[in-house]
């Protein structure tokens, strides 16, 4: 599958605004990788109080950001989409590095590469960047349950 816009993420991720963030996925190849897109704006509700007088996009939800488009990329590579039965949690991250600040007006792109699947447990290795500049990277491992 290649480019994905917001109405087709919103298929693929239970997350709606305000914590919604992949704006648009630019390249997913199941079992294989995705690409991503957030448009961080000044607008964003965290930034009211992190920091007022010196907005930075919390590292925290930069790792959620990666873990969405991974969640996106697990759900394509086992080929279904959200449902009542089952969902699909965040297990997991080793080795997380922040680089450099994220703040109003940067785009982050998101890219994450599927390492191991196995029975319902997937591990990711993320990285962040705006530019050429390397921002965040990880290793997340994601986990499907049934309800």
């Amino acid at each position: 599958m290649g480019e994905m816009d917001i109405g087709e993420i919103m298929r693929h991720l239970p997350h709606r605004y305000p914590f919604l963030l992949v704006d648009r996925v630019l390249e997913c190849i199941p079992g294989e990788r995705i690409k991503g897109v957030k448009n961080v704006t000044v607008n964003e509700p965290f930034f009211q109080g992190h920091f007022p007088n010196y907005p930075v996009m919390p590292g925290v939800l930069i790792i959620e950001a990666l873990a969405q488009v991974s969640l996106i990329l697990f759900y394509e590579t086992i080929d279904r989409l959200p449902d009542d039965k089952s969902v699909i949690f965040f297990a997991g991250i080793d080795e997380a590095r922040f680089k450099r600040q994220v703040m109003p007006g940067d785009q982050l792109l998101l890219e994450s590469i599927e390492r191991r699947l196995v029975r319902g447990v997937g591990k990711f290795s993320v990285r962040a960047s705006v530019g050429d500049a390397l921002v965040a990277e990880a290793e997340l491992l994601a986990a499907l349950r049934e309800r």
